[in-house]
């Protein structure tokens, strides 16, 4: 009897569309035996995260965002990912012959597999790996950073509403005197506001790869650019929040009359997406840069439109939040470029 004929091999381009069927479905076993294929053929661990599990991940918030998706399928596809990184990793040890390197998401990060997929690419490069998962407080960071003895942490983010937090868990990190290097979508498409908080940014596990090797740029963070700290926008912001989201709501409440028939989960989310916009400028006027709040703007309206959401009721706050802080400057210079964006 002939053994049944293997499926010709192929690459991660080639996997990626029953990959994403794999995920569309649900079906953990089948997406496992994709990724664990491509190792079979061949194929470098490397290659299948960063150009089968990565993309298939962007492409299921691209499908969450534009409304394809509900919260419960992308949840359901991350946690397969999750697995599938798992089994990919449980293939491929690699004995460690690199220093110790910790990876942590940022205080209140919650998208972990970016971070799990760079502490993986580093694994397999020969790094002596600590993953701490998500939303790692900043005390216990240093605590875990004074016990171990690292060459460098790697810490993640994903959502620039969070730098402020973050550059405090920079400065922990810091005052424990261990090298820093950071990534994701929070620090901008280009690294621009890790820049601004004077810290090494790698765009991708590869380049964070080729940093943490390179001692002497490791050890050379650029110069802080926060001088426009020194005023109070900031602190005044913070302390505004609840004011903010309160009058917002009540705001939105008269222009929108449906908005009597909200269930309690529909005002919840009403009342996160007012707390998003205040929080996504109060980051922008942290670091000086209305595009952090513009493109969170755009991006938000066309989350909403998706959901059948005006856009004239994000316009309507914005100018009810630029009424309020005509005395913040910087605040209410990026409140009109986002009217100006949602009219775009």
């Amino acid at each position: 009897m002939t053994a049944p004929a293997r499926p010709a091999a192929s690459g991660p381009v080639e996997a990626y569309p029953e990959f994403l069927d794999c995920l569309a479905a649900a079906d953990e076993y089948s997406a496992t035996d994709v990724a664990l294929r491509l190792l079979d053929d061949g194929i470098p661990a490397e290659r299948v995260l960063l150009d089968l599990v990565a993309p298939a991940q962007e492409q299921v918030g691209r499908w969450w965002q534009r409304n394809v998706w509900s919260v419960a399928q992308e949840h359901a596809a991350t946690h397969i990912s999750e697995r599938v990184v798992a089994a990919v990793a449980a293939q491929t040890r690699v004995r460690p012959h690199l220093g110790r390197i910790v990876v942590s998401c940022m205080d209140g990060e919650w998208h972990a597999l970016p971070a799990r997929l760079v502490a993986e690419v580093l694994r397999l490069r020969g790094w002596d790996v600590a993953f701490l998962g998500a939303s790692v407080p900043a005390a216990h960071l240093v605590s875990y950073l004074h016990r171990d003895d690292a060459h460098a942490v790697a810490l993640a983010c994903a959502l620039p509403m969070r730098l402020p937090h973050a550059h405090r868990m920079i400065e922990a990190c810091r005052r424990a005197d261990v090298p820093i290097l950071v990534g994701g979508r929070g620090f901008g498409p280009d690294g621009r506001w890790a820049r601004r908080l004077g810290v090494h940014w790698a765009g991708d596990a590869s380049s964070a790869a080729d940093v943490l090797t390179d001692e002497r740029t490791l050890h050379r963070p650029p110069p802080e650019d926060l001088d426009h700290l020194a005023d109070d926008e900031y602190p005044g912001l913070v302390n505004r929040r609840a004011e903010l989201i309160d009058t917002g709501l009540r705001d939105l409440t008269a222009l929108v009359p449906a908005m009597a028939d909200y269930t309690p989960a529909q005002l919840d989310a009403t009342v996160d997406d007012l707390g998003h916009i205040v929080d996504f400028l109060t980051a922008a006027v942290y670091v000086d840069d209305a595009t952090l709040f513009t493109s969170f703007i755009t991006w938000m309206v066309e989350v909403l439109d998706s959901r059948q959401v005006p856009a004239h009721t994000v316009d309507r706050i914005l100018e009810v939040y630029a009424d309020m802080l005509h005395d913040f400057p910087r605040a209410h210079r990026f409140l009109r470029a986002g009217r100006v964006a949602v009219r775009s």
